[in-house]
């Protein structure tokens, strides 16, 4: 029973099972697309009108590993890494104020101030409503509601922490086409469409170097991602398809270039027909010594890597040259600025809002065929 349960919540792609929360709490409303089942009941978004003259409209799009992102409850959790930010938030509620706080000071001024329409985080609680939370804060902060985001994906892994990836969005989505791939891995497919074009989005986090010292998990991620697209490019070789995620390992890694199969040259890409290659985005950026994370050096770890299909100006495309790492909340040396957790003495004010930066592009899609 159990197992047919979750088989349900996968296909269904509503989410965490996750019962606290009913449908007469005073937060949920209408039924939405996706989240918790019982839990973030949210409008569906109403189709955006096709953009004036014919052109193609432009989308901003972020992924964010968010840092320990755990909601108001504590929830007796007992992974390594996850008891401390479980009881912390559920204890300390002014601490996790602050911590939205920050992560939204840096959205809310993304995109000119419009904010990002697609937003991939990694490093939130399962079965909560830490995403509720973050998109409740978001919204609060963007005055132009035509700007809201509406839906949330996401999906409990059932991996080694009590931690997930999750899909926000203001853009109509699919929710038949959400679901998690592997076993036990943290990586979430969905399926946003405009103007009758989908685009599938893979939010992923990949295994940690302490956990998985050798690179064989982060290597299994690779290959299972992989393995999804060339499917999808099986049955149709023109398909929007872009991977975003926390892989832990830099573009010129063996998990990310031989795994993955994501490359560097984007003429090799274009060219890839039946043994189809993925372009990653961020490398221009790495050539260049940046990166998304500190530890002992400048890591960039933090990708976007995108199919033949979104190289062309048919469906989606993603915008030459629009890659960039948002360098916000950084502290005194120009490093991401932590938030931190229960040992951390630091006023909240003073604190960052996590351990990596955000990376973020543009994309465009066509009008309707």
């Amino acid at each position: 029973m159990r197992i047919a349960f979750i088989l349900f919540a996968v296909i269904a792609a509503v989410g965490c099972p996750d019962q606290r929360p009913t449908p007469t709490d005073p937060g949920f409303t209408t039924p939405g697309i996706a989240g918790p089942i019982g839990g973030n009941r949210l409008p569906v978004p109403t189709p955006l009108p096709e953009p004036n003259g014919g052109k193609a409209g432009e989308y901003f799009f972020c992924f964010w590993n968010v840092e320990n992102l755990f909601d108001d409850r504590n929830d007796g959790r007992t992974k390594r890494g996850d008891t401390a930010y479980d009881t912390y938030y559920a204890q300390e509620p002014e601490a996790l104020s602050w911590k939205l706080r920050h992560v939204t000071d840096v959205l809310v001024k993304m995109n000119d101030g419009k904010g990002p329409d697609i937003l991939c985080i990694a490093e939130v609680e399962v079965n909560s409503r830490a995403p509720e939370l973050l998109l409740n804060a978001y919204n609060a902060r963007m005055s132009d509601s035509s700007r809201h985001l509406l839906t949330i994906l996401f999906d409990n892994p059932g991996g080694g922490r009590d931690i997930g990836c999750a899909i926000l969005t203001r853009l109509p989505v699919d929710k038949t086409r959400t679901r998690l791939l592997g076993n036990r891995l943290r990586i979430l497919e969905g399926q946003i469409v405009v103007n009758d074009h989908p685009l599938v989005v893979v939010a992923s986090h990949w295994s940690s170097r302490i956990s998985d010292r050798d690179g064989g998990s982060r290597s299994t991620y690779g290959d299972i991602i992989y393995g999804r697209f060339r499917a999808m490019v099986n049955r149709n070789p023109a398909v929007d398809f872009l991977v975003c995620g926390d892989f832990n390992d830099p573009p010129e890694e063996e998990s990310v270039v031989s795994h993955l199969h994501a490359v560097a040259d984007i003429q090799q890409v274009r060219a890839s027909g039946t043994v189809p290659l993925l372009y990653n985005f961020m490398t221009p950026l790495a050539d260049k010594g940046e990166g998304t994370h500190f530890y002992r050096r400048w890591w960039l770890f933090d990708h976007i890597c995108v199919s033949p299909g979104l190289l062309d100006d048919q469906g989606w495309s993603i915008v030459p040259d629009s890659a960039a790492i948002v360098k916000e909340k950084a502290d005194k040396a120009g490093r991401p600025d932590r938030f931190g957790g229960p040992s951390d003495k630091r006023p909240y004010s003073r604190r960052g809002a996590a351990d990596h930066f955000p990376v973020v592009c543009r994309l465009r899609v066509a009008v309707a065929d």
